[in-house]
């Protein structure tokens, strides 16, 4: 899959995801075959357009979806099925070997319980701890993620906290545990430029020191480029690259990952234009046979109309595109072609 030598701590292969339509209708599928792996302590992003599935591939993984949902594949975790284990065996999982930090922490956050009352919660769903014990865990979680005065804000309410101190209160909670894994979705978005850099740099920092492997759920490239060592392309629901995170951005082999790069706005001010992918994401019920990314590709020609094996076509890189070793794509920095 990636050709990583280390046991992957998360291993998902051929991951499928419909929602039943209405009464009489066939279900949407969103997802296809999507198949990749983590290692131990290892940071990937996984990028993409809205639209693109990359957030309700992040919900599967945790067992996060409406009853609605029919998943296909194997989600291994820790060598562990989550397809097949019981509820109550996903509950002692969750927090203990995967965590989630949600993209918007307001609504994450219960407002009517103090920020030290939910991350201790978190804590005692997995250990039995005296509740002096579980307080200084909570503020040490607290000081941990760099909130200052940890004790004080133990004791207050998400909307006495800044939009940044609410997603550090999010962070704590996800690492209280110290999970083997944590999925973050979108974990800056509502945040300013100057809290962002901080975030990104406090998990890639925590990654580092305990070991928790990081899945980025991001359309922002740039966080990417500065905290991951792979990145995952995801386009209609499908992964259309898989490649080291230096190897994507300078060399990209897919003209989608091509494309999301060229709309980087250094790059547009480097060129002198404005440069975007025309149309949008096909709907669900409206998914091309072959190439899902054709309708848009300057590359296309008629073997795009084929379906499109995601492949190897280097060691640890692959690519679902039958021109792929044909192409000369553009990548982060003006003139640096594959």
């Amino acid at each position: 899959m990636t050709g990583t030598a280390t046991k992957p701590i998360l291993d998902v292969r051929d991951l499928s995801i419909g929602f039943s339509g209405r009464r009489g209708q066939p279900a949407l599928q969103i997802v296809r075959d999507v198949t990749f792996q983590i290692a131990p302590g290892e940071r990937v992003g996984l990028v993409g357009e809205s639209g693109c599935g990359k957030s309700v591939t992040g919900l599967s993984l945790m067992r996060l979806l409406p009853g609605t949902a029919r998943i296909g594949g194997q989600v291994m975790l820790d060598g562990k099925d989550m397809a097949t284990l019981s509820p109550s065996a996903i509950r002692r999982m969750r927090g203990k070997k995967i965590a989630m930090i949600f993209q918007e922490p307001m609504s994450a956050l219960d407002p009517v319980f103090t920020v030290g009352e939910q991350i201790a919660e978190a804590l005692r769903l997995h250990e039995d701890l005296p509740r002096a014990e579980q307080r200084e865990r909570v503020i040490d979680a607290l000081a941990e993620v760099g909130i200052p005065a940890p004790a004080k804000r133990h004791d207050e309410y998400p909307h006495q906290l800044s939009g940044g101190m609410r997603q550090r209160v999010m962070i704590a909670m996800a690492l209280v545990n110290r999970p083997d894994l944590i999925i973050a979705d979108e974990p800056t978005t509502a945040l300013d430029v100057t809290i962002q850099a901080q975030i990104m740099e406090l998990l890639t920092r925590l990654s580092e020191s305990t070991g928790t492997a990081l899945l980025f759920i991001t359309h922002d490239l740039g966080v990417v480029a500065e905290t991951c060592q792979r990145m995952i392309t995801m386009y209609a629901g499908e992964i259309v690259e898989d490649a080291p995170v230096d190897e994507a951005l300078m060399t990209p082999h897919h003209p989608y990952t091509s494309g999301l790069l060229r709309s980087l706005p250094h790059f547009n001010m480097e060129k002198g234009q404005f440069a975007h992918i025309p149309g949008r994401v096909p709907a669900p019920n409206a998914m091309p046979k072959g190439c899902r990314f054709a309708a848009r590709c300057p590359h296309a020609a008629s073997e795009c109309a084929a379906p499109q094996d995601l492949r190897f076509i280097e060691h640890a890189r692959r690519v679902r595109c039958i021109r792929a070793e044909e192409l000369s794509l553009d990548g982060a920095v003006a003139g640096q072609a594959a």
